[in-house]
């Protein structure tokens, strides 16, 4: 039998470290073996962005979020439902500074729109909108939807919110992975999934290793602009995207599975505690770093990280000119023989 949350040692970082190696550690009982303390940081005169907030962990991180004072922009394309859970979150937390914004994230025509509509400083950035999907449908800009939405849309919004962020320093980005994203390496010639049948879980995991890519390379070229990047994976948490997209995995796991608050416990401490200030880059499970690879197959050589950014400079039509993207002095993409952004 499976030892109780009160039965464990609670200052062990022997168990921490079992953990982290292990399934259990995804699951409720690694969130309750590890007995974290409750968030209670003010983040009152903090304003947060969060995507695919209409649900799961994005509706859980914005309602944590609000609880602790920060205004919220609740992003969604639902409007209806994006507005209606607007509007309980505001009455749950007595917070009237809960918003909602309609975009779909898929789209880069609607990422710029949205950007433009922000007129308000943004301190917390969390991109959370995700999906995973059966088979392999485009957008109607020609886009893989789990690419275009995974990745493509995180970057573009990431790069036209960039200024707001750094006039709001200190600020954060926070990025929603998946420990999925341990099994996979990038594939930079096939990011939208063209090649071989279509495997949805893989498609999701790639897009979620390009995530993790994306903020170790945001927080080099942001190093010294008041800007913390950082990505987390969650565990194992039920929510309506596991049960929807992963039927077979949520009937065999749902009793061992976190609540969306515990999913979310990690994405609301990277907000707003005050160690992630101290860091950027990091991979994150349950408020501590954890390695970004696993096993050496996944590893990206850094010419593949370059490529990386370069292709989505191509594929979302971000031309890098911020200044505060440093990595060059004109702030453009990295440079490649005979391509461009």
């Amino acid at each position: 039998m499976l030892p109780k949350a009160d039965e464990v040692p609670r200052d062990s970082h022997m168990l921490d470290r079992i953990l982290d190696k292990s399934l259990l550690g995804y699951t409720s009982l690694g969130y309750d073996w590890r007995a974290l303390d409750p968030i209670q940081e003010d983040l009152r005169g903090r304003t947060a962005l969060v995507t695919g907030a209409s649900s799961g962990l994005g509706k859980q991180s914005a309602a944590a979020l609000a609880e602790l004072g920060a205004a919220v922009i609740l992003v969604g394309r639902n409007e209806a439902k994006t507005s209606s859970v607007a509007s309980r979150i505001r009455a749950q937390t007595s917070n009237p500074r809960v918003y909602s914004e309609v975009a779909d994230l898929s789209l880069m025509g609607e990422i710029r729109k949205l950007a433009e509509r922000i007129d308000a400083p943004i301190h917390i950035l969390v991109n959370n909108v995700g999906v995973l999907l059966p088979s392999r449908t485009e957008t109607s800009e020609g886009l893989e939807l789990s690419f275009a939405t995974n990745l493509l849309g995180h970057f573009l919004l990431t790069n036209l919110l960039l200024p707001k962020l750094r006039d709001s320093a200190p600020a954060r980005i926070i990025n929603v992975s998946s420990g999925g994203m341990y099994t996979q390496r990038i594939e930079v010639e096939d990011l939208q999934n063209r090649r071989g049948r279509y495997d949805g879980a893989k498609a999701y995991a790639r897009s979620k290793r390009g995530q993790v890519i994306l903020t170790e390379l945001w927080a080099e070229r942001l190093a010294g602009q008041g800007i913390v990047v950082h990505a987390m994976h969650p565990g194992w948490a039920d929510t309506p995207g596991v049960s929807r997209s992963l039927p077979r995995f949520y009937r065999v796991s749902k009793k061992l599975l976190r609540s969306p608050a515990q999913g979310a416990d990690t994405i609301v401490w990277l907000c707003a505690a005050e160690e992630p200030l101290k860091s950027s880059g990091q991979f994150w499970h349950d408020r501590k770093p954890r390695p970004s690879h696993r096993l050496s197959r996944t590893r990206e050589t850094n010419e593949e990280r370059a490529a990386l950014w370069e292709a989505l400079c191509r594929y979302s039509g971000w031309d890098g000119t911020p200044d505060l993207l440093s990595a060059r002095e004109d702030g453009a993409c990295p440079p490649k023989k005979g391509a461009g952004c």
